[in-house]
C-alpha cells in the first residue's frame, strides 16, 4: 500500500525544501508553496533529498505515508516546472475571452460566464475554443479546470460543451423517430 511513501525525493538544484515543525516551505523558481502535513509522518530534509519515515505499519499510517510523499512531490514539482489542464470547447457559437484575469465564456446561455482566476492561477487562450489553466498547486489547477468545464459538461448526443483535451465523451443514439 504504501510503496510509494517509501521513495526519496529528489530536489532539482533550483528548489530549496525547509521543515518546521511538518509545516513544510517549498521554494523554487516559479514560487513559494506552503503546506502543513500529520504529525506522525516524520519529514527529513537531507541536502537534495528529502525522505520521510512512518512510526509503525497500521494501515493508517501506510496511508497518511503515501498520501503526504505524494503530495510533497507534487509541491516540488509544482515550484519547478508548474503544472496545467488544457479544456477545449464545442459547439456551435461557443468561445472564451480574456478580460484581464477574469475568464469570459459564451457556451450557449442567455448570459455570459465568467471565472475569476484564483491566486497563482492563469488563464491561456491559445485559440479562442481552447483554454490552459497553469499554476504551481496541482490541487488548485485541477479544481479550477473541473470547475470551468462544469460550467457547460459535454452532452451525451452532440458532444457539445467543455471537455478536456483527449477527453472521449461517449455519445448516445438519438431517437430513431418511428
Amino acid at each position: 500500500m504504501s510503496r510509494i511513501g517509501n521513495k526519496v525525493i529528489v530536489l532539482p538544484a533550483s528548489v530549496e525544501v525547509t521543515n518546521n515543525d511538518n509545516v513544510v516551505t517549498v521554494k523554487g523558481p516559479k514560487g513559494e508553496l506552503t503546506r502543513k502535513f500529520s504529525k506522525d509522518i516524520e519529514i527529513r530534509v537531507e541536502g537534495t533529498e528529502v525522505t520521510l519515515h512512518r512510526p509503525n505499519d497500521s494501515k493508517e499510517m501506510k496511508t497518511i505515508h503515501g498520501t503526504t510523499r505524494a503530495l510533497l512531490n507534487n509541491m516540488v514539482i509544482g515550484v519547478s516546472e508548474g503544472f496545467k489542464k488544457e479544456l477545449e470547447m464545442r459547439g456551435v457559437g461557443y468561445r472564451a475571452q480574456l478580460q484581464g484575469s477574469k475568464l469570459v465564456l459564451a457556451v450557449g446561455k442567455s448570459h455570459p460566464d465568467e471565472v475569476e482566476a484564483p491566486e497563482g492561477i492563469t488563464f491561456e487562450l491559445p485559440n479562442p475554443t481552447t483554454i490552459v489553466v497553469s499554476g504551481i498547486s496541482k490541487e488548485v489547477v485541477g479544481q479550477t479546470a473541473a470547475y470551468v468545464r462544469s460550467l457547460r459538461s459535454p452532452e451525451p448526443y452532440k458532444g457539445k460543451g467543455i471537455r478536456y483535451v483527449g477527453e472521449y465523451v461517449r455519445l448516445k443514439e438519438g431517437k430513431t423517430g418511428k
